[in-house]
């Protein structure tokens, strides 16, 4: 039995798109500026950048939300996010929890990672994804001397 999601669950579509509530609750502690991988229609801030709009070469600023495509592409977001902390962005990943891959040990490790407990539902889906996540922290900017917010696993 076959449905719209089996693209969504598969090699095939790279996108998982931010469960609001999951969102609203980070946005709560970070007050997010930028949403870095979004497009026109699951957006998670006023500013964003689409697919389109190819975040890889813009400047990022303030605190951002980034919930990359997870497909090959990861790494070059991942070090753009570290590479954006040290020019004073704030950057808050939500990344699947790939602690065997490359880009995991280049970038996450020097990031703050909070793992998530189970398995998080992504946006309109009917089930949990086939993964975990973790949240990666890239500190830098207004957050980055402040008291840093401690994230429950």
């Amino acid at each position: 039995m076959g449905s719209r999601l089996d693209v969504h669950f598969s090699s095939r579509n790279d996108e998982w798109e931010t469960p609001d509530d999951f969102f609203a609750e980070l946005d709560a502690i970070f007050h997010f500026d930028l949403d870095a991988c979004a497009s026109a229609r699951n957006a998670k801030c006023p500013r964003f950048f689409t697919k389109e709009d190819d975040a890889l070469k813009h400047r990022w600023s303030g605190t951002v939300w980034m919930n990359p495509p997870y497909g090959r592409d990861i790494a070059q977001f991942m070090r753009k996010a570290y590479e954006e902390s040290l020019c004073d962005a704030t950057v808050v990943c939500l990344v699947p929890s790939r602690t065997d891959n490359d880009w995991w040990h280049r970038y996450a490790m020097r990031g703050q990672i909070a793992y998530l407990r189970g398995r998080l539902k992504f946006g309109g889906a009917e089930t949990s994804a086939p993964f975990p996540s973790a949240i990666v922290i890239f500190w830098g900017g207004r957050l980055g001397h402040a008291v840093r917010p401690e994230l429950e696993p």
